[in-house]
């Protein structure tokens, strides 16, 4: 089967494609993609990680063409940060008012 590994970083992103056979699961494919160690800051007990952007278990079994994702840890909470950007956003309009 082949299998994409994908990890994106604020910077750089990592898309991998691995040749797996039947029956793989997400963590067999993460082991033999080498992304942990190419990344160690990568903690699986922390991280999810998904499958075509639904979060799944390390042992969810793959299908050819699937695409395995791991996902960063939120800084802050996306409802707070909307709401600090529509706070600036009034700002910078009565500032040029």
């Amino acid at each position: 089967m082949n299998i994409g590994i994908v990890y994106a970083l604020a910077k750089k992103q990592v898309w991998l494609t691995i040749e797996m056979p039947e029956g793989a699961t997400v963590q067999d494919a993460l082991a033999r993609s080498g992304i942990l160690t190419q990344f160690p800051e990568i903690d699986l007990t922390q991280q999810k990680v998904g499958v075509f952007g639904k979060v799944c278990t390390l042992e969810t079994r793959l299908e050819d063409g699937d695409r395995v994702e791991i996902y960063r840890p939120l800084i802050a909470d996306p409802k707070t940060l909307k709401a600090l950007a529509k706070g600036e956003q009034a700002a910078a309009r009565s500032e040029k008012s």
